[in-house]
């Protein structure tokens, strides 16, 4: 089914497999492969780039789920808004828009929002760990504690008239009881309990059952079921852990 609601999903539907590919046969043979195995197919950066907005046609042409275009957009205001306006016009989900710029940036593209697509706004990417944040000159209360910088972000996007967040399993729990459990929250880095490796560029990562369990609405997983000799198992694996959680 197309995802329009969040209510009585099924454990697969929980799934967003990330077509983090640059090869348009490529991406299209996940899509047909994992048909009726994931919620959403997420189109980033790499795939947009190389193939243009066909693919997003290509994708809806093959299934039924839905598309989560994951650009993380951020620039000054008015390009974002204008960015986010050209990539509603093809149907998209969710569209991602960073909160770095602040909630000028977010407000903005809400205000223009023609409401069929629903804005995702990144709080702090899963590739961070407190290390990375010094580096880059947070304050030390954000370097202690990052939970208290992605609750700062997910209030601002709420605050701004966004319809979600993309954070950690880490911080979801804390994210829902802040924001409400109708703000939608997207998590990546994550690991199913049986592929987590120590050297991994998510720096803060969970299960699939943990994220559920602490209140995401969709997970995000690539490598687990992309990398894995029968995809389509893999994903019905993931499911299965899911359910475990629900």
């Amino acid at each position: 089914m197309n995802l329009k609601g969040y209510i009585m999903k099924k454990p697969k539907d929980y799934i967003i497999f990330p077509l983090d590919l640059p090869a348009y046969d490529q991406a299209l043979s996940y899509v047909e492969t994992l048909d009726d195995h994931v919620g959403l197919f997420k189109v980033g950066l790499e795939l947009f780039i190389a193939q243009g907005p066909d693919i997003l046609n290509a994708i809806r042409d093959r299934t039924e789920a839905g598309i989560f275009l994951d650009l993380k957009l951020h620039d000054i205001p008015a390009t974002v808004q204008r960015a986010f306006m050209a990539a509603s016009l093809h149907r998209p989900e969710f569209v991602t828009v960073h909160c770095d710029e602040g909630d000028e940036i977010l407000r903005g593209v809400a205000e223009e929002n023609p409401g069929s697509t629903k804005i995702l706004a990144i709080t702090v990417l899963t590739s961070l760990n407190q290390e990375k944040l010094k580096r880059l000159g947070y304050a030390q209360e954000y370097v202690d504690d990052v939970s208290e910088l992605v609750l700062l972000k997910a209030r601002m996007a709420k605050e701004a008239g966004c319809q979600g967040v993309v954070c950690s399993g880490l911080e979801v729990a804390a994210v829902k009881r802040e924001i409400g459990p109708e703000m939608v929250a997207v998590t990546p880095g994550i690991r199913p309990a049986w592929t987590v490796v120590d050297k991994d560029d998510q720096k803060r990562i969970v299960t699939p059952a943990g994220a559920v369990r602490n209140g995401s609405d969709y997970v995000v997983i690539g490598r687990p079921i992309r990398d894995a000799k029968d995809p389509k198992e893999a994903a019905k694996r993931v499911a299965e852990e899911i359910a475990s959680a629900l």
